[in-house]
């Protein structure tokens, strides 16, 4: 079976973030595997039912997505509401979805408190990054699914096997 590949739906062009925007990412392998069938695109906070657009979101200061995960952490609003339930339900339906399509790597939108792959923002809503990773690429990663940022791509096509 043809390994797939769980996918951002910003980074292929929906405007799906919470701003109402996309950040496509232009790549020749991401043409070829989505001729070949490969790519399963997601946005994870919208399967969970957040809107677009929606509010600012981050993981609270000084937790991670693990805590997140495990019920000692919250997913804040810009405005202070709780959100954690919903970024929870988003990551298990990324996780299912990936599952039953027989993803064995995600390429996901980096700094997303869902998504970021090897950051996130702090928690503060100033715009000030940290190493650490969102609720959906922990969740995918503890259950062997590897995952990818866009600066990544050419890692995840020799990782994967999946050059031309």
């Amino acid at each position: 079976m043809t390994a797939k590949i769980l996918v951002s739906a910003c980074l292929m062009g929906h405007a799906v973030r919470y701003d109402g925007q996309a950040k496509p990412l232009v790549h020749p392998a991401l043409d070829r595997w989505c001729a070949e069938g490969r790519l399963v695109t997601i946005c994870p906070e919208m399967s969970a039912g957040m809107p677009v657009p929606r509010l600012p979101a981050e993981i609270e200061p000084g937790k991670t997505a693990d805590e997140v995960l495990s019920s000692g952490a919250r997913v804040l609003e810009s405005n202070g509401g709780d959100v954690t339930a919903a970024f929870r339900q988003a990551a298990e339906n990324a996780l299912a979805l990936a599952l039953e399509t027989g993803c064995a790597y995600a390429l996901l939108i980096d700094g997303s408190p869902s998504c970021g792959s090897s950051f996130v923002y702090d928690g503060s809503f100033s715009g000030d990054r940290q190493p650490g990773e969102g609720v959906t690429a922990a969740l995918l990663r503890k259950n062997g699914i590897q995952v990818f940022s866009g600066r990544d791509i050419d890692a995840l096509v020799e990782v994967a096997g999946l050059a031309a």
